[in-house]
């Protein structure tokens, strides 16, 4: 079931899903895809538009049970989606008003899911939408959308800025917990305030596991457009261009894409530090690549270079298949009635703070 409809989101079930892929050995053991021709536009481009969805029950990083196989075994594939289908069944059942909250209900396989209908704000498994099946790659059912040997990320390098932080998070710089800053609106995440949930719209574009992984790609002779469900953010990639020479760093970034054959091409670089990738931004490059495959299949592809965070580049890939619909506006602040209160909340338990410590000074 793919919802694209007016909806708001909840922030906490959308932050943790942001991660990195790797381009390397699997990739060449995909099937090839030279065999297909992909349709040109009136201009002459291969045709890469129309509406898409990378939403999929593999996961970006692999399971650590998989160790370093990639691909999943028939039995293990057709498990998942059984399953899947079990939860939509069970999901869609009517909700019993008077259950307890997180009341057992047959969906206790997926932790996820249980936070996101279970937590103030949060969703039942009827308003969400992750995907259905295993992502295949060259008809390869694949373990994890990362490509690296194991799966996962590589380790950043010793000293490096990333490395340093552990993880930099989307409140950037002077976060004071796990939570963030909560001083004004522009230290809670970028999610938190529905300005862009960085994973889906990237780079690198990301599923984000729960709802709205659909994108409508739109072309032109100098610019291809990738329009973003989530929060309706638009990526502008400018053909045949330069690349900024200042230090502006724009959302998403500075993306300037070329042909190569039959495959779209497009660096970006110039990325913003609230939109760190895996804690690195300063240095990120990182490079798409988007190819026509079948007349329902977009392979898209990304390396990851940052100098200063990896010893080497590395990267990811999946293949997009066509969205069975359009996409519709998502509306997130006109219903985000949640950061007022976060803050409110903050100033109230900071005042409750300096009340205890007045009444401790007094009592010494």
């Amino acid at each position: 079931m793919t919802i694209t409809a007016f909806r708001p989101s909840p922030a906490a079930a959308i932050l943790a899903l942001a991660a990195g892929l790797a381009l390397a050995p699997i990739a060449s053991r995909a099937e090839p895809a030279a065999a297909y021709k992909a349709p040109r536009t009136a201009f002459g481009q291969p045709d890469i538009g129309g509406y898409w969805s990378n939403a999929t029950l593999t996961p970006t990083v692999r399971e650590s049970k998989f160790g370093d196989r990639a691909v999943y075994t028939p039995e293990e594939v057709k498990a998942l989606e059984n399953e899947e289908q079990r939860e939509i069944a069970v999901g869609n059942k009517r909700t019993d008003p008077n259950a307890p909250i997180n009341a057992p209900n047959g969906l206790e396989s997926k932790p996820s899911f249980l936070a996101a209908g279970g937590d103030v704000g949060g969703y039942n498994r009827g308003w969400l939408d992750p995907g259905q099946r295993v992502m295949r790659v060259g008809g390869q059912p694949r373990t994890s959308l990362f490509t690296t040997k194991d799966g996962r990320p590589p380790a950043r390098k010793s000293g490096s800025a990333a490395a340093i932080a552990g993880y930099a998070t989307e409140a950037g710089e002077g976060a004071r917990g796990p939570l963030g800053s909560f001083d004004n609106p522009e230290n809670r995440p970028l999610s938190e305030r529905c300005i862009m949930f960085g994973g889906n719209v990237g780079p690198p574009m990301l599923p984000n596991g729960f709802y709205n992984n659909d994108y409508n790609i739109v072309q032109t002779k100098d610019a291809v457009a990738i329009q973003v469900e989530m929060v309706h953010d638009v990526r502008v990639v400018r053909l045949n261009a330069q690349h900024r020479t200042d230090n502006v760093r724009p959302w998403f970034g500075d993306s300037v894409g070329r042909w190569e054959g039959d495959t779209l091409v497009v660096e970006t670089n110039h990325i913003p530090q609230k939109q760190a990738f895996q804690g690195a931004w300063r240095d990120l490059t990182i490079t798409e690549r988007f190819t026509r495959t079948a007349k329902d299949r977009l392979r898209y592809s990304f390396t990851v270079s940052a100098p200063s965070t990896w010893d080497q580049p590395w990267g990811g890939e999946y293949e997009f298949s066509p969205l069975q619909g359009v996409i519709y506006e998502y509306a997130c602040n006109e219903g985000n009635y949640a950061l007022p209160g976060i803050l409110a909340g903050a100033r109230n338990a900071e005042r409750a703070a300096a009340s205890g410590k007045a009444a401790s000074g007094a009592n010494n």
